[in-house]
C-alpha cells in the first residue's frame, strides 16, 4: 500500500516541529508552551497525539466539518430568495440596508455579499484606472460654496415620463440643500429652485455650476448677463463656473449615487408620476443627508437671511424681458399687447423701457424703475409665439417631438401604400383622380 498523504497548513507544520523537539528531549514542555502560546496541559495532549497518531494527530479535527456557528441553510435560502425576487439589481450594501430595515436581517454586509456572489447575484466590478485629479479641500463653513447641476435620466425607469433632477449640494458637508424633478433643464426651473433654496436656507455666498448658457454667455465680448446671472447679482450671490466636470465632483457624485439608490427606492414605492416623485424626494433627501452628510470644519453658517418679502424674491426669480413702450403706453410681448392703465403716478412717458417679469405660473408683472404698473393684456395673434421659444436645454426635447411627428407621418403613409397595394392585387383599386368623376374616353 502507498503512503497516505497528509495535508497541513503552515501553522500545523510549525507546531509539529516544536512538539517533535519536545519528544526528542531537546525542548521542555514549558518552553514549548511559551514558544507556541499554549498551556503545559495542551502541550502534553499534543505530545500524546503525535506519539499515538503520528503527523495526522497534528491536523485540526475541525477541518472538513461545518462551523458550529454557521447560519442555518433555510435562513440563508430565505434571504437569498428575497434578494433574487425583490432586490436582484441591488448591490450588497444597498440590499443589506433594505433587508435590515424591512425583513429583519441581522447579519453583516460581508455575509450577504458572499451569499450573493456564490449564487451569481453579484459580481464585483473591475474599475479601470482613472485619471487622478488633485483633490480640493472642502470649504470650512456651510453656505460658503454650493454646487448646482441638473441630471437628465430615466428616473422613473419607464413607469413615467423622463425628467430632470436639479440639485443643490453644499461643499462643506455634502448636505443636499435642495432637489426637485422638472420636465426639462431651463433657466426658469433653475430660478424656481433658487427661490425655494433662499426661502428655506437663506442666501449663500457663492454658487458653483458648469459653463452652460443658462449660467454664463459663451461669447466673451457679450457683457449682457443671463437670467440666472441677473438673479444672482440682485441677491448678492457670486456665480462661479467650473471648467471641467471633475472640478464640481461633489454634485456629479451625488447624481451617481441617486441614480442608483433613489431610482430603486422609488421603484419599491411604485412611484409612476413626477408629482409623486417630488413628494417622495423631499422625505428621501433627509434620509440621504443622515446617511452621507458629514460635519463641516466650522460649525458657523455662512448663509445670510433674506430680508425682503416673498413677493420681491419671486420677482427676482422670474424671467425678465425688456420692451420699449410706444407713445400709446403699450408694447408687444409674445403675441400679446400690454396696455398700461391710466392714472398711475409713476407711469413712464412714451418710448420708456419697461421690464416685464414672467413668472413660472404664467403671470406677468410690468415694472418701471422696480415698481409694478397696472396693465391689461390683449391677444394680438390667435397663436402665441411662446410655444416657438426654446431654451438651449429644451432644444433636444423640441427636436425629438418634431422627429416623432415625422416618423408617425411616414408610418401612416406606409400603411396607406400597403392598403393601396392590397387593393391593386385584388383589382378594386381606383386612382384618386377617378374617385369623384368617371374617366373620360
Amino acid at each position: 500500500m502507498g503512503e497516505e498523504e497528509i495535508w497541513m497548513n503552515h501553522k500545523e507544520a510549525s507546531r509539529m516541529a516544536v512538539i517533535q523537539r519536545v519528544l526528542d528531549g531537546v525542548l521542555t514542555q514549558a518552553g514549548a508552551g511559551v514558544e507556541l502560546g499554549l498551556t503545559t496541559r495542551q502541550i502534553k495532549r499534543l505530545c500524546k497525539r503525535l506519539r499515538e497518531q503520528g503527523p495526522a494527530g497534528m491536523v485540526s479535527r475541525r477541518r472538513g466539518r461545518p462551523s458550529p456557528t454557521r447560519i442555518a441553510t433555510p435562513v440563508r435560502q430565505h434571504f437569498v430568495e428575497l434578494v433574487r425576487s425583490q432586490y436582484a439589481d441591488f448591490g450588497p450594501q444597498l440590499a443589506w440596508e433594505y433587508l435590515s430595515e424591512r425583513h429583519g436581517f441581522t447579519h453583516s454586509v460581508q455575509t450577504l455579499r458572499s451569499w450573493m456572489v456564490a449564487d451569481g447575484l453579484w459580481q464585483a466590478k473591475q474599475r479601470r484606472a482613472l485619471r487622478q485629479h488633485p483633490s480640493r479641500p472642502r470649504r470650512p463653513r456651510r453656505g460658503e460654496l454650493v454646487q448646482i447641476d441638473g441630471s437628465h435620466h430615466d428616473w422613473l425607469e419607464g413607469r413615467g415620463p423622463k425628467c430632470c433632477l436639479i440639485a443643490f449640494i453644499d461643499d462643506a458637508n455634502s448636505e443636499v440643500l435642495g432637489a426637485w424633478f422638472f420636465d426639462s433643464e431651463t433657466s426658469q426651473n433653475y430660478l424656481d429652485m433658487l427661490k425655494r433654496y433662499v426661502s428655506t436656507h437663506g442666501i449663500p455666498l457663492s454658487l458653483y455650476s458648469d459653463r452652460h448658457s443658462i449660467f454664463t454667455k459663451s461669447a466673451p465680448e457679450d457683457n449682457t448677463p443671463t437670467q440666472f446671472e441677473r438673479a444672482l447679482e440682485q441677491l448678492g450671490i457670486e456665480g462661479i463656473c467650473a471648467r471641467s466636470p471633475q472640478a464640481k465632483g461633489r454634485v456629479e457624485r451625488l447624481f451617481q449615487t441617486l441614480q442608483d439608490r433613489l431610482c430603486k427606492a422609488m421603484r419599491q414605492e411604485g412611484i409612476c408620476e413626477m408629482a409623486a416623485a417630488n413628494a417622495f424626494l423631499q422625505a428621501y433627501i433627509g434620509q440621504h443627508n443622515a446617511r452621507f452628510a458629514t460635519s463641516p470644519a466650522d460649525q458657523a453658517d455662512a448663509h445670510r437671511c433674506w430680508a425682503g418679502s416673498p413677493e420681491e424674491l419671486a420677482r427676482i426669480c422670474a424671467l425678465h424681458h425688456q420692451r420699449e413702450m410706444s407713445t400709446g403706453q403699450s408694447c408687444q410681448f409674445q403675441g400679446q399687447i400690454i396696455q398700461l392703465l391710466p392714472a398711475q403716478a409713476h407711469a413712464p412717458k412714451g418710448k420708456a423701457k419697461l421690464d416685464i417679469a414672467e413668472h413660472s405660473d404664467g403671470c406677468l408683472e410690468v415694472l418701471y424703475n422696480g415698481k409694478p404698473l397696472r396693465f391689461k393684456r390683449f391677444a394680438m395673434n390667435p397663436r402665441s409665439r411662446s410655444d416657438k421659444l426654446a431654451d438651449a436645454k429644451q432644444l433636444n426635447a423640441k427636436v425629438d417631438k418634431v422627429v416623432l411627428k415625422e416618423r408617425r407621418r411616414i408610418e401612416r403613409l406606409q400603411v396607406q401604400m400597403q392598403h393601396q397595394q392590397s387593393q391593386r392585387e385584388s383589382g378594386i383599386y381606383k386612382p384618386a383622380s377617378y374617385a369623384h368623376s368617371p374617366p373620360r374616353w
